[in-house]
């Protein structure tokens, strides 16, 4: 996820960081999201890992990434960090009893599905796999809003991106860490847009 304008930074790619603390946090989500664990521990254990993994190693990922100069990664991997904080937060106030204003997280997840659309766009330049990861994304948050909209009941699709979203984290953490070294071994596929020459 590097920009192509800088060959060398100051730390090694973070990228593959970021999304094993992604598909770590996703994991620690998935029982909730299928209703296995619902009691107060789970929901505690959860946001710990959130905080933890989804927050720290994509906290850690941007602010690498920023200080190798690579704009993009570095303020997608920021901004979900905080959305992972979000999730420790809303996590532990229902194992608190206590639920987050709805009107608020639907203001929230609105703004979030903006930010990743365009980031969803933006990351067809750099390979198809970025480009649906991302467009699971945009799919889980028009889902959560549509359910917040409408009271449908679409728990379980959103547990199936949930699942969906964890195993292409890996899938693309470990193509940047063994493809350099041990040849082609995973699928990584090259842009999906090609940017018009001026």
């Amino acid at each position: 996820m590097s920009n192509d304008q800088h060959a060398a930074g100051i730390f090694a790619e973070p990228t593959p960081l970021g999304l094993i603390g992604l598909a770590i946090g996703c994991a620690a989500l998935t029982p909730i999201a299928f209703g296995a664990a619902l009691s107060p521990a789970a929901f505690r254990t959860a946001a710990v890992m959130c905080l933890l993994f989804g927050g720290g190693c994509q906290f850690l990922a941007g602010v690498m990434s920023l200080a190798n100069k690579n704009l993009y990664g570095g303020t997608l991997f920021t901004a979900f960090a905080f959305n992972w904080v979000m999730n420790w937060w809303v996590l532990n106030s229902i194992a608190a009893g206590a639920m987050p204003d709805h009107t608020v997280l639907l203001a929230t997840d609105s703004c979030f599905l903006l930010i990743f659309a365009a980031m969803t766009y933006g990351f067809g330049f750099f390979s198809g796999l970025l480009f649906v990861f991302l467009l699971v994304i945009d799919a889980m948050y028009l889902l959560k809003i549509a359910a917040a909209l409408t009271g449908a009941a679409l728990a379980l699709p959103i547990a199936a991106l949930t699942v969906a979203l964890g195993l292409l984290a890996l899938w693309i953490a470990f193509a940047l860490l063994l493809n350099p070294v041990a040849g082609r071994v995973l699928w990584f596929p090259g842009p999906v847009f090609r940017a018009a020459k001026p």
